[in-house]
């Protein structure tokens, strides 16, 4: 038990130590951490207080040699001492504090205070960062300078070296341009002269003054020759070329005064002068826009007039072909129309065929209105060939729509007569077949001929009758005209089958029996069969009695039997 207790406490003891070594170590860390951290500001401070104003400052007494200069100096030394004797002190008594509450191990505190710290290092940094930079903006505002500058001249001399090897270009405004030429050769000495002085504040603007000139030189340079042209040549031949199209096209007979061509002549060349004077200024804001706006209207006109070209030649054509259309139209709806009631007594026209007719002819007036219309703006002059054609094409579709609805209207009347010739014809078959069927009747001449055939004879006859009862009627009603000519020609149809099939199997009977007769005292079964067989062809019952011939021929030979009733079959 003791031996246990021992170990135990070993264990223990070990335990606390290494629990306090790492104690002692996390400690040590949280020490060295802050006391990093005062290490770091310490540096920060250390680097504003080597920030190189004094020897910036030292570069700005050379060129002292005016009072804005010898302020502006003094002004920085004042900010730069303030810097150093007042706003460092502060950081400095900061750090202080901040190494005494690290001392005692207060980092509560410790940390507001770095935080404090560093936002006051921020805030000396820039002002002594900023301070640097506008004495800098003295010490290499000269290479700064003339380097701008030297770039401005070798511009200003491609300019000028372009300019006079093109002086012709610029015609009128050569005078202009070489004052503005000399203008800007004055502010080259006038920079000179303020960087004599270091005169630095009218440096810049003198800098600028070049900047905007030699810009503003570089837009004359490029665009004045092109100005010069479309004011003096391009857009007055083309306002010649304008003119003269248009009065020679309204001696050929074209109508043209919805361009208001000649008003916008004259307006265009309002315009030319007040552009021409802006450019004698020296201002070109918005004259190629302008010149080239009315460039582009000149250019439209002649897309404008040889449209009405070709409206033109389309009209004539469009126009003569419509003429001859219409006037056909005219007459063929003229003579349906004139023969309207005639129709009507002839058939029985629903209300919506009448109506078509009567929409039709309407329609047929307005246009026919229309076109006259369109033909006394064509003679008076006083519509545009693009506006001609366009109604011509209106009416064209027009005319096509109401041809397409009288083309309905005369396809129902055709229908109408091709079903009653149509009637007539068919009348005229049947009646051909009845008559075969009754001569066939007549030519062979049957014993008995039974009731069902006269039953058909007179259903067939009485359809007949229907037919040219139908026929006859005023207005003919073509609807049950068709279904008592389809009645009438199934009725004599299988009437004729009837007839056929009596008059063959009676025809085949009598041969099998005249044939058989020889067999009678031959063959068993033959007499009795032929008795049967003769009694019925009597009763007029031909095909039983066919079948009792054939029958018959079983007992004379069987092949016989099969020949005669596939034929029978057949």
């Amino acid at each position: 038990m003791q031996g246990q207790f021992l170990i135990i406490g070993s264990v223990v003891a070990i335990c606390l130590v290494i629990v306090i070594v790492i104690l002692h170590f996390v400690k040590r860390a949280e020490i060295n951490f802050y006391k990093n951290k005062l290490k770091k500001l310490e540096i920060a401070r250390n680097q504003i207080a080597s920030t190189p104003v004094l020897l910036e400052l030292s570069k700005v007494e050379p060129i002292i040699k005016n009072d804005k200069m010898e302020e502006k100096y003094t002004e920085w030394q004042d900010k730069f001492t303030y810097i150093k004797e007042k706003r460092l002190s502060v950081i400095d008594d900061m750090l202080i504090d901040l190494d005494v509450f690290v001392e005692k191990r207060d980092y509560k505190n410790c940390i507001i205070r770095i935080a404090k710290t560093e936002i006051e290092i921020y805030k000396v940094r820039e002002s002594a960062e900023h301070l640097l930079d506008q004495i800098k903006d003295i010490t290499l505002s000269e290479a700064k300078y003339r380097s701008i500058v030297t770039k401005l001249k070798t511009k200003y001399r491609s300019l000028n070296k372009e300019f006079n090897e093109h002086r012709e270009l610029y015609g009128i405004m050569q005078e202009s341009i070489d004052l503005q030429l000399e203008n800007i050769e004055k502010r080259f000495l006038d920079f000179e002269k303020v960087m004599e002085a270091n005169d630095y504040n009218e440096v810049v603007h003198v800098c600028k003054a070049l900047d905007n000139l030699i810009d503003h030189m570089e837009i004359l340079i490029k665009e004045m020759p092109d100005v010069l042209l479309m004011i003096q040549t391009v857009i007055p031949n083309r306002m010649k070329e304008v003119e003269s199209t248009y009065k020679e096209m309204v001696e050929k007979g074209f109508v043209l005064d919805y361009l208001n061509i000649e008003y916008n002549i004259e307006e265009s060349k309002k315009n030319l002068e007040r552009i021409l004077d802006k450019v004698k200024v020296i201002n070109l804001e918005g004259c190629m826009f302008d010149l080239k706006t009315m460039l582009e209207y000149y250019d439209s006109l002649f897309i404008d007039f040889e449209k009405e070209r070709l409206s033109r030649k389309v009209y004539e054509e469009v126009s003569k072909d419509f003429s001859k259309r219409l006037e056909k139209t005219n007459k063929l709806v003229s003579d349906v129309y004139d023969q309207l009631d005639d129709i009507k007594s002839m058939y029985d026209l629903s209300d919506d065929d009448i109506g078509i007719i009567h929409d039709v002819n309407k329609t047929l007036v307005m246009i026919n209105d229309d076109h006259k219309k369109m033909i006394q703006k064509e003679e008076a002059k006083s519509c545009p060939y693009s506006m001609l054609n366009e109604e011509v094409e209106t009416l064209t579709n027009r005319l096509t729509n109401m041809e397409v609805d009288f083309d309905q209207a005369l396809k129902s009347l055709g229908n109408m007569y091709d079903d009653e010739v149509r009637a007539r014809e068919q009348l005229e078959e049947i009646q051909g077949i009845l008559k075969n069927c009754k001569n066939e009747i007549r030519t062979y001449k049957l014993p008995v001929v039974s009731d069902v055939y006269f039953v058909q004879l007179g259903e067939a006859q009485d359809a007949v009758m229907e037919v040219i009862h139908e026929l006859e009627q005023k207005p003919i009603v073509i609807k049950t005209l068709n279904t008592r000519v389809d009645t009438a020609r199934d009725l004599v149809l299988k009437l004729y089958n009837t007839t056929n099939e009596m008059i063959h199997n009676a025809e085949l009977a009598e041969r099998c029996i005249v044939y058989l007769n020889r067999f009678r005292s031959t063959y068993d079964g033959v007499n009795s069969s032929l008795d049967d067989a003769e009694e019925k062809f009597n009763k007029g019952d031909y095909r039983e009695a066919l079948e009792c011939s054939i029958k018959a021929t079983s007992f004379i030979d069987e092949n016989i039997y099969g020949k005669l009733k596939g034929v029978y079959e057949k």
